[in-house]
């Protein structure tokens, strides 16, 4: 009976919390909006909702990396890619849900502290030194940092190589330093709350992407003499595993959306239907572009490098270039928030004077973006050095520790979902993740994408102009 009165105790702070946090907002709405809930401001930037986090994550969990799917199944053969595909997505979903399980775990213990959140966004690394301690709350901050960072790196090099395919008369490196000073723009974005507008527009162009990648591919037919080898070389087959690791792990902003929902114990099952959609987008469009086109795709990391030009094509670049913008404010935002706390300056209420703040997290993305162009390659090396311990080692690990003893699993905010009643089996699943993304994610794939990595520096160079580009007209004759 006092666990039950516990419980709902606890539910009663997290529900007045959200109520309050809610009203508070809507406050604000009516105050800008003529008195208006529903004002043009409210609808358009200020979102909380189960749907704005829907759209958050379904919009941010596939941008650019839509174009590189392609070239891993030319890696590892079209069965492999679809399977992995779905593994990998099943895997990204449980994780996503033990981070949501945690964050209301640590809010709860903090609520019982009376701790106020106003004007704080809570993060990952402050999930885990809450519940974990300093150390954990170190190497959260590394790795979630470090792959944030290389993350809008690739958002930034995926803008330079889709927009040569309308425009050649730049080079690749050229347009890597205009859109890095277009994407600094997104320092004006104060937090995840005002995405609503761009996450909604951002999944409509990579759904419209995905199914011009897929009807195009159909529409051209394969190519004369197509091949299919995949696979063929196990460096190869690893390194596309780990890209499609990569691709169903982006949820190391999952703590900030969570954050910026009117009620964050909704969003558990949220990642697993933006997930669900995703797939509608991945598998139908690598597999056609992968049967069109065969082996042709281990030289063209970029699926719009063998797809003739023509006004649908060119209106995919231009999307797909508007999302990866949406997509680096993603990425970027929590660094920028992390930036803000070192400075002191977290709680400003003025956006002109954090937008000043931030504008240093921007250029070192754009110097490594101009060190390392290689689209492709670069996301199977951040996958397995970087992505399989932030989101998927990392939250298995600080989900058993939390609740290893039988007092927190009895107190837990959170119990085991219906799906997986038993602690037993949870902590079997978590166990497996960690020894599979470990040896294979992180040891097998580590090892192959470094190797094509390195291959992409011995073969283009650091600093390269123009990376996987056809030869001049001069060059071909010569």
């Amino acid at each position: 009976m006092a666990g039950a009165r516990g419980k709902q105790a606890e539910e009663a702070i997290v529900a007045n919390l959200n109520e309050a946090e809610a009203g508070e907002h809507e406050e604000k709405d009516e105050e800008k909006g003529g008195h208006s809930i529903f004002s043009v401001k409210s609808i358009l930037w200020h979102g909380g909702s189960v749907y704005d986090a829907w759209f958050s994550c379904a919009s941010n969990q596939v941008a650019q990396v839509l174009l590189t799917l392609p070239y891993s199944f030319s890696q590892m053969g079209m069965l492999s890619g679809i399977i992995l595909q779905i593994f990998y997505g099943v895997l990204g979903s449980w994780t996503a849900y033990l981070i949501s399980v945690l964050y209301i775990e640590y809010r709860n213990r903090k609520e019982k502290e009376n701790v106020s959140f106003k004007n704080h966004v809570i993060q990952w690394f402050e999930v885990l030194d809450g519940l974990l301690g300093p150390y954990w709350k170190a190497v959260g901050l590394a790795f979630n940092c470090t792959f944030l960072l290389f993350g809008s790196v690739i958002q930034l090099i995926a803008c330079a190589s889709n927009i040569y395919y309308i425009n050649d008369k730049l080079d690749k490196r050229t347009w890597t330093y205009i859109f890095g000073a277009c994407c600094a723009t997104t320092v004006f974005i104060p937090s995840f709350h005002n995405y609503r507008i761009w996450s909604f527009l951002g999944l409509g162009m990579t759904t419209y992407t995905a199914w011009y990648l897929t009807i195009a591919s159909i529409v051209h037919g394969q190519v004369e003499g197509v091949t299919h080898h995949g696979p063929t070389k196990l460096v190869l087959y690893f390194t596309g595993a780990t890209n499609i690791l990569y691709t169903f792990g982006g949820h190391a902003v999952t703590v900030e959306i969570m954050h910026a929902m009117w009620k964050p114990q909704k969003f558990k099952s949220i990642y697993l239907l933006a997930t669900l959609f995703v797939f509608t987008l991945t598998i139908p469009s690598a597999t056609a572009v992968y049967w069109a086109f065969g082996d042709q795709l281990l030289n063209h990391s970029n699926a719009f490098s063998l797809l003739p030009r023509s006004g649908w094509r060119d209106v995919a670049v231009i999307l797909m270039l508007i999302h990866q913008f949406i997509t680096f404010g993603f990425a970027c935002t929590p660094l920028y928030f992390v930036w803000e706390k070192v400075l002191g300056m977290h709680d400003t209420k003025s956006i002109c004077l954090r937008a000043v703040c931030r504008l240093p997290v921007v250029v070192p993305i754009w110097f490594l973006a101009i060190i390392f162009p290689f689209f492709g390659p670069i996301n199977s090396a951040v996958g397995s050095l970087l992505v399989s311990f932030t989101v998927y080692i990392i939250p298995a690990l600080a989900h058993m520790l939390t609740y290893k003893s039988a007092s927190a699993r009895q107190n837990a905010a959170e119990k085991p979902p219906f799906f997986l009643p038993s602690w037993t089996a949870i902590y079997a699943v978590n166990t497996f993740i960690v020894i599979w993304v470990f040896v294979v994610g992180f040891g097998l794939g580590g090892w192959a994408s470094m190797t094509n990595f390195i291959k992409q520096v011995d073969t283009f160079g650091l600093f390269a102009k123009c990376y996987q580009c056809p030869p001049s007209p001069s060059l071909k004759h010569h």
